[in-house]
């Protein structure tokens, strides 16, 4: 009895160990059947990412011009001035870049540590064209800008490859001279207000495309099948349309005398013609335009899997039209609503081109200051730094989304 159960474990245990075998050899097939897929995506999409968001701590830009520098700082304690032989070595390193025609760049890579380090390095370099040992040491020393106490910090704090800096000053923070963390003065901060601003319009237009998508998506699945294929063209239109047309159509239409006032002022609501355009308000109108199907959608896709008879079987059983909603109906489109609205929020939180056209100077989301840092300061660090903490607060709110509702209830279609 013994020897017969063994033999049937040993058995067991053989057969496990061959559908384990298969069912591996069957997850390989399918991993290599989409390996160029994966391939692509991290070639295309995830190495460049990843290599844009590290120059966000990584940035050896001053390290590299300041070599002598770097190395006479390396055991300065940061109190006072340092030794002449910091003062002569940044001398020769500005001499070389100077030679090399990178003065700018060091120049300008610095000012976005210590305003008003790049005109003050190009006049330095100006004058040190001509001299060398102590004629070069007395000229450094000669200028205000050398002997300033926030100057030679910066300087050290540059050297280091790897650095904090970017990612304090997009959420407007800096070190002190104690080595904490301090809030920067008001008038140079800047970023904290622009993420909460970024945050505002996303969730405006979020609800927006909600109170408009919600009762559209409803009717959109309860009237007959012929309306609501009509219904359901006339919502995808925008998309046959691209985001810079549908946009540019709205300047006109938000103008002072543009047909949104026109119809304003008809219908009495507006006494006056009002400014919609570069506002706050012209930009919701607009973003939510273009947002609204992103909403609609997945709404609908859970309605339509809901049938009447439920709504139905509620009111036999004697509750009243709102209880059976909330009750019998939300519950089950909730998870349509969370994709819906999590789909639009993510989204507005990159919106460059509308807010560029529609929104004034205090409408710019954080995308404008991206862009403008990528395309126009070159200053790809700070760019990066900005894109991080997006990302962060992205990837965080879709975590809580997940722990919300789960990512098995999620509805997108």
């Amino acid at each position: 009895m013994a020897r017969d159960r063994s033999a049937a474990d040993a058995d067991l245990k053989s057969v496990s160990a061959a559908l384990r075998r298969a069912e591996f050899g069957d997850r390989l097939r399918s991993l290599l059947l989409a390996a160029p897929l994966l391939i692509l995506l991290a070639l295309s999409f995830g190495i460049p990412i990843v290599l844009l968001l590290s120059r966000a701590v990584y940035d050896p830009t001053i390290a590299d011009a300041l070599p002598r520098t770097t190395v006479a700082l390396a055991g300065w304690n940061g109190q006072g001035l340092p030794g002449d032989e910091a003062f002569t070595a940044l001398a020769a390193d500005l001499k070389d870049n100077q030679a090399k025609g990178t003065a700018y760049e060091l120049a300008k890579s610095l000012n976005a540590r210590l305003p008003g380090a790049r005109s003050q390095i190009l006049k330095t370099v100006r004058k040190l064209e001509n001299a060398d040992g102590q004629a070069a040491l007395d000229a450094m020393k000669s200028l205000p800008f050398w002997s300033a106490p926030s100057t030679w910090p910066a300087i050290q704090s540059g050297t280091r490859s790897l650095t904090s800096f970017y990612l304090l000053s997009a959420l407007d923070l800096r070190w002190n001279a104690d080595g904490g963390i301090e809030r920067v003065p008001p008038e140079q901060a800047i970023f904290v207000q622009v993420f909460a601003r970024t945050f505002f319009v996303a969730a405006a237009v979020t609800l927006a495309t909600l109170l408009l998508g919600f009762p559209l998506a409803y009717l959109i699945a309860n009237v007959p099948k012929g309306l609501g294929a009509i219904l359901i063209v006339a919502v995808l239109l925008p998309f046959w349309t691209s985001i810079l047309v549908r946009t540019a159509a709205w300047t006109v239409l938000l103008q002072k005398f543009g047909l949104v006032n026109d119809m304003l002022l008809w219908l009495g609501v507006a006494s006056d013609r009002l400014d919609l355009m570069y506002s706050r308000m012209g930009l919701i109108i607009a973003m939510t335009h273009i947002q609204l199907p992103f909403t609609l959608l997945p709404i609908y896709s859970v309605m339509r899997t809901i049938p009447p008879s439920q709504m139905k079987a509620a009111y036999s059983l004697g509750a009243r039209p709102f209880t059976a909603f909330r009750r019998v109906y939300i519950p089950q489109v909730f998870p349509g609503v969370m994709a819906g609205c999590l789909l639009t929020f993510i989204l507005c939180l990159g919106y460059y081109i509308t807010p560029a056209l529609i929104g004034g100077a205090s409408d710019q989301l954080i995308s404008n200051f991206i862009a403008n840092y990528v395309n126009v300061e070159l200053n790809w660090e700070m760019a990066a730094a900005l894109s991080f903490i997006l990302l962060v607060f992205t990837l965080a709110l879709f975590g809580i989304f997940a722990r919300i509702l789960g990512l098995d209830r999620l509805k997108l279609v």
